[in-house]
């Protein structure tokens, strides 16, 4: 469907208070799933990054990389093995997850950013020592536990224009290399910038009453709710570690968190620059 001018006029009309909004605060994006996948998709979210970037928001990148990893590991002739859903890590295993999160995937990103015409420049834990880990459980080999945060380089590269691109790597005072959740890393980096938003891109619409039913999407929903959720066994899989870090960013400190879809082009758009919005808003306080 092709629009016309006054259309378009319409358009940045509807956006100007979320712009006015979100112009000069920060918005942080946990990604990864099907958006990192997808070139077409990627480009996209990028391109939103940019563009919000451009408009006077100062917007921080959180990635991922496991399905990169599991490929990488393979050519290496080296099994993936995960316990309780996390990635067993031995310290082969540690150095491939940086070379493959720190190296190529970061870059990538940061090279398609700057090829879209924005700035970025890209960070792992181990800089400046963004990321102060410890051995989370001695079962899972080198996957740690954050310990501590220093965001000043992210703050540093925020204030002269660049948007930051995270690999969630670790390190101990030893050197030691540590494979973080990302999720985890993206929330409690979000509640340390005091970000004004923080938005966790997934492959479902948002946060489901019924997992099966896309429909029984929730729009918006109170901590305490989904807390109960989580402890009523009502979510399982990757669905409880998402929403675990949605309630720790609203008890941080950010304002606003969402879950959304990050399989839609210009779902970031949608949810930061329109009215209705998409995803699941998770809200403090309790519904009574």
């Amino acid at each position: 469907m092709r629009i016309d001018n006054k259309q378009r006029a319409e358009v940045l009309i509807e956006a100007l208070p979320h712009i006015q909004k979100y112009s000069g605060k920060i918005l942080l994006v946990k990604y990864g799933g099907s958006a990192m996948r997808d070139e077409a998709l990627k480009r996209a979210v990028m391109g939103d990054l940019v563009l919000l970037s451009l408009i006077g928001v100062k917007v921080v990148l959180v990635h991922g990389g496991g399905p990169e990893i599991t490929e990488m590991l393979g050519k290496l002739g080296k099994k993936t093995e995960f316990v309780d859903g996390l990635r067993v890590t031995d310290a082969e295993t540690a150095d491939v997850v940086q070379m493959v999160l720190a190296g190529k995937v970061n870059k990538s990103l940061v090279n398609l950013i700057q090829s879209l015409g924005g700035s970025a420049i890209g960070l792992s834990g181990a800089d400046g020592g963004l990321i102060a880990a410890k051995k989370l459980d001695p079962r899972l080999g080198f996957v740690g536990e954050i310990e501590s945060l220093n965001v000043k380089p992210v703050l540093d590269m925020l204030e002269m224009g660049y948007i930051p691109v995270i690999s969630t790597v670790g390190c101990d005072a030893e050197g030691n290399v540590y494979n973080i959740n990302a999720d985890t890393a993206a929330a409690k980096i979000a509640g340390m910038l005091k970000a004004e938003s923080f938005i966790n891109m997934t492959d479902t619409a948002g946060l489901l009453e019924d997992e099966n039913d896309e429909n029984t999407l929730i729009g918006k929903i109170f901590v305490s709710e989904a807390q109960r959720m989580i402890n009523q066994g009502q979510l399982s899989g990757g669905m409880i570690p998402k929403v675990s870090c949605c309630i720790e960013a609203i008890r941080r400190g950010v304002k606003k968190v969402f879950i959304i879809d990050g399989r839609v082009p210009h779902s970031i758009l949608i949810e930061t620059l329109t009215d209705e919005g998409m995803g699941t808003m998770f809200v403090s306080g309790e519904n009574i």
